[in-house]
Parts: structure tokens; sequence; C-alpha cells
């Protein structure tokens, strides 16, 4: 139960702390504004009364000034040296916040104040770390801790070599929930999370490197990624061999020489009659629907209406809505119950052919109706192939067995029946299972197809695939057909700084609203339009499209390679530090993965080798 009670101010927070010797501590906070309003509040607050301490940070500080020049004036410089505490988060660059930790290590902080993401990798001596809550903040608002994260932030509790015991307080505020805490504090951690993913780049190297589909497919399945299903395929796989064994013994205990298949096989054919019996259809409708199913396509005439008196040509057909053209050149949607007719012939979907197609349908109209089929008929045919069925069963033993022999056979199959169901039900969800695994990839193989990167018959990678392949950035595919349309040759160095940043920046991240010329928005649009491309592959073959081109992120990266202050553009965008130096350093890797295609693309490899070198000067590195 949360207790709903005031935040205790971080200057009093910090004096108790220090009043129980539990100093230096680690205060995590769930924003990073409100890390940064935490330092700054407790140092107005508090003053550091050694005089040689802050004189040390000070010395500190201006050597470290000397390396890394993007930290000098800093808004939390004098946080640091008149209150010995500062805030850490993803929101500073790199230079300040390794500046924190060095100045942590060296004992010269009494507190830092993070978000949890600090908890991560960052190893800080704290005698104590103090939690003011059991939730984290996002981009969609908040969430609560989870096990792993909530162990990772206390695990830092306790400094190796000076503690013998680490302190994790508990501090009052408004959303804070000590019983949610220690039922996070006994939990198991939470379970690994694999990073391997089917994309369009392992895809293609994996199927360069294994040559074939069934290749990629048993890596994908053998990942850490699919440990679970492994796990599953695993006891369905035991779960067979035992049937297989169970039948393989019956069998052999009642003298019949028979193979297992002959009782899988049995099986198999009960449950086609089963099918066969469950999908007779009841009545004229369901027959009549399940035949325009079939019938009703892409190039065939229809007459929608009880009397079939206006025509459309099927373009599309989709979850029982059918999209065509009427003969006025308008388009028609409609449910597909709503047909009367159908027409044989299929005609190319070409305005040529569409108009023959409605001349020939006007002009010879009843010849070329296809027949809906009769109930009676539908009986006859499912009655004729339920006896095949069955004769078939009837004739499943061998013609040798007689007599009594082939009576104590038969019993045995129908005993061994439903073992031979276990044994088939296992295969299907095996099956069902590696297909999960497999699909995908199998997608994004159709897509990768669609474009000429792999050729999907041949189980091959292209010429194309293989430069493809190397682009281990966002939006692989997109930027490969911009590159083979030409479009990056058409780019001014700095727009093509902004073009990259637009594509590899986090869609829902605000980079400022700085003004964008006439080209560059040009630019983009043509980006776009490509993508747009891209994205109607994607989604027909199911593959989730990629997000929108960040626009923002696109201003900041032209100014800055245009050569802006770093300190202009933290200025001019007011993004933080932290997100800006990302968002540069990723546009920056962008640009070297395509400077690496000097062979396939020299041209757009020369100028992003030297876009590159302009975006990645300091204080990116």
């Amino acid at each position: 139960m949360k207790l709903r009670m005031p935040e205790m101010p971080p200057a009093t927070l910090l004096a108790t702390l220090d009043g129980y010797n539990l100093l230096p501590a680690i205060v995590f906070m769930p924003t990073r504004r409100r890390c940064d309003q935490a330092a700054q509040e407790a140092a107005l607050a508090r003053r550091d009364p050694n005089e040689s301490r802050r004189e040390a940070r000070r010395d500190f500080m201006r050597s470290f000034v000397e390396q890394n020049p993007e930290v000098r004036g800093h808004r939390h410089w004098d946080t640091i040296i008149r209150g010995g505490v500062a805030s850490h988060h993803a929101g500073h660059i790199p230079a300040w916040k390794l500046v924190i930790e060095k100045l942590m290590s060296a004992g010269l902080l009494d507190a830092i104040f993070a978000t949890a993401t600090v908890a991560a990798g960052v190893d800080f001596p704290a005698r104590s770390v103090v939690l003011t809550g059991a939730d984290a903040r996002t981009a969609g608002g908040w969430r609560p801790l989870s096990a792993s994260e909530l162990q990772q932030m206390t695990g830092r509790a306790g400094r190796r070599g000076r503690d013998n015991v680490g302190f994790v307080v508990a501090a009052p505020g408004l959303h804070q929930d000590p019983a949610r805490i220690a039922q996070l504090l006994k939990a198991s951690p939470d379970p690994l999370t694999s990073q391997f993913r089917a994309t369009y780049t392992t895809l293609l190297n994996l199927l360069d490197a294994y040559g074939t589909f069934t290749g990629v497919r048993e890596i994908a399945e053998r990942s850490f990624a699919y440990r679970d299903y492994a796990r599953q395929l695993g006891q369905l796989e035991k779960t067979r061999q035992q049937s297989e064994q169970t039948i393989a013994g019956g069998l052999k205990e009642s003298g019949c020489d028979l193979p297992v298949s002959v009782v899988l096989g049995l099986e198999r054919l009960i449950g086609a009659r089963a099918r066969l019996q469950e999908a007779k259809p009841q009545s004229r409708a369901e027959l009549f629907h399940r035949w325009l199913d079939e019938v009703v396509k892409p190039g065939r005439v229809v007459g929608v209406g009880r009397a079939s008196r206006r025509l459309v040509i099927v373009t599309e057909k989709r979850d029982g809505t059918v999209r065509g053209l009427r003969e006025d050149g308008s388009n028609a949607s409609f449910p597909q119950e709503r047909i009367g007719r159908v027409y044989s012939p299929v005609y190319r979907l070409r305005e040529a052919d569409i108009e023959d197609a409605f001349e020939e349908i006007r002009g010879r109209g009843r010849e070329l109706v296809l027949h809906e089929p009769r109930l009676r008929d539908a009986y006859a045919e499912e009655t004729d192939a339920l006896k095949v069925l069955d004769d078939t069963i009837d004739n499943l033993l061998p013609p040798q067995l007689r007599g009594a022999e082939r009576q104590r056979c038969t019993d045995v199959l129908w005993e061994l029946h439903t073992t031979a169901e276990d044994y088939e039900r296992a295969s299907r969800r095996i099956e069902s299972l590696r297909d999960e695994v497999w699909q995908p990839f199998e997608q994004r193989a159709k897509v990768l197809a669609v474009f000429g990167y792999l050729d999907y018959e041949a189980e091959k990678v292209t010429e194309r695939g293989r430069w493809l392949a190397d682009l281990h950035i966002d939006r692989p595919l997109l930027v490969g057909e911009a590159l083979e349309s030409g479009l990056f040759n058409s780019l001014a160095p700095k727009q093509l700084a902004g073009i990259m940043a637009a594509l590899t920046a986090d869609e829902d991240r605000d980079y400022g609203e700085l003004e964008l010329d006439d080209d560059l928005v040009t630019s983009l649009s043509r980006f776009e339009d490509v993508g747009f491309k891209v994205s109607a592959e994607e989604w027909k073959h199911g593959v989730e499209p990629a997000p929108d081109l960040n626009f923002s992120a696109a201003g900041a990266a032209v100014h800055w390679a245009n050569g802006a202050m770093w300190s202009q553009i933290v200025r001019e965008t007011r993004a933080e530090e932290g997100d800006l130096f990302r968002m540069f350093s990723r546009t920056g890797e962008a640009l070297l993965q395509i400077a690496g295609l000097r062979r396939s693309h020299p041209a757009a490899a020369e100028m992003a080798a030297a876009v590159a070198e302009t975006v990645l000067r300091d204080p990116i590195r």
C-alpha cells in the first residue's frame, strides 16, 4: 500500500543520511528533470564545510576540462563544487557523466541523484542506496519497476573493501510503496531477454552463410531468443518418441508384423473422415458462400445484387470484402454476400483489358456464367469421398492377413489409435511451433525478394543482397532502395546528415523545431515516398512497417553538420545534451556504414565518409 507521504526535501534527506553515517549515497529518482532539480536544491541548501574537498573537486574538474572541453561551463558545475552532489542520467553527455563517476570514485561527492538506468553497467561506490518510489517514468507514462531493475539498483549499496554492510533506504514520497519494494527484493530475477531478432540483415547474412532457408531455420530454432520454443519442441519430440515406442511395442506384443506407419495411417484416415464429415454443407446458402470464396478472385467479373445487373471486375478480396471497378471506371467495395453471379474468364487488370472484359460479358454473358453447385450434388460428392476413405480404412491391412489373424491385428490397430492420436497431435504442434519461429524470417524473405535482394525460389542472396547485408543500420531496406534509386547522389553533404538523422533517430524524441530549408523538405519527401513503397510491401507480407521519419532530428543534424557550435545546438534545439549526443552518434555510425559501400555505391560512400567526419567531431566521439 502506498504511503502518500510528502517527499522529503533533498537537503533534509542528505542531512538525515549524514546523521546516521549513511553517505555517500545514490538517490534514485523517477525522471531526469527531478534528478537535476534535486541536485540543485540540495546544493543551494547545503554547503560542503570541508574547504579542502571543495578545492579538490575544483582542481579535479579543471584538470578534466583540459581533455574534455565540452564540459566547461556546464550548468551543473557550481552544484558539484558548492554542494558536493550531482545528477546522473541519460540526458547528460558522456563526458559529463564520466566526470561525475570519477568524482564519486575519488570520494569527492556525498550523493548523486540518478535515474534507474544508472544501476546497469556503472559501478558507483556508495554506502547507501535511497529509493524514492517503485515506479519509473517512460515516454508512454508510468510503469512499475521490474524485480531485476530494483535488484540492480539496491545492489549498488556498499563500497567494496570499505563497507561490511550496504544500506537500502525507502525515502518518503507521494508514490512510495515499501510493500512493493520488499516484494520485488524477494522476487526471482526477471528472465533474460535475447536481442536476436528476425531482421533483413540477419536473414541475408544467415542465408549467405548457411545456403538454405532450412539452415537459417535451424539456427533460429537453436537461438536463445527461442529457448521457450526449443523447450517445448524437446518435450513434444519426447512425447512423439514415447508414442512411437508404445505403438511398436503393442504391435510386437500382439504378434502383428506391421510397421508403425500403418497405425499412424489409420489415425490420419480417421481424422480426414471426421473433418470431411464436419465440412459437409448444411444448407444451400452455406454451400453458395463456400463456392464464392473459391471462385471470386482478382480479374473475374461478378454481377452484384439480386438481379446481377451491375457488373464489377474484382481487383482485391480480403476478409469477406470485395473491391473492384465498375463499368464507368469508379471504385466499388461491397460484402462478398452481395454477389449474385460470377463469370468464368479471368482478365488482366490493365485498362484496355478491363474495357474488353465488360464488353465481352455484356455480349456473351449467359454462356460465360459459372454455375453454382447444387446441394444434392455436393452431398453426393461428399458421400463418394467418405466411401473412398471407408474402403481405404477397410483395406489398410495387407491382403495376406486372413481370418483370426486379420481380426486380431484389426483390433490392435483400433486399440492403438489413441496413442497414434497423441503422436499426430505432437507432430502437428511441432510443425506449428517451427512455423512460428520461421514466420518472421519468411515474411522478410518475401519482402526482400520483391525488391531483388534475394531469390526466394532458389533460396539465394543476390548481388544486391550482399551489399545490403553489410548495412547494420535502422531501416536498411529503405536506405538500400534509396541508394538504388540514386537519391543519395542528389543530396548536398548537410542534407545527407539531415536525412540519416531522420532515419536513425527515435520517432517520438523531440530535437527542437529548427527551420528546414525547401531543398531538405523536398529530399525528405522523396525518402518518404521510398519508405511508403517499402512499407506497402511490408504491410502486404505481415511485417511491421518502420516508424515515420523524425523531421526535428533532421533540422538539428543539418545545423550541426553546417558547423554550429555544440552550445549553440543545445541552446537552439532545447533538447537534452545526452539525447543530442546519441542521435548524432547514431547518425555518424549510419553514415560510416554507407561509407563502407565503396564497391557497390562509390559516390554515396565517398560523400557519407566526408559527412561522417563532420558529424562525429568533438564532443561526438
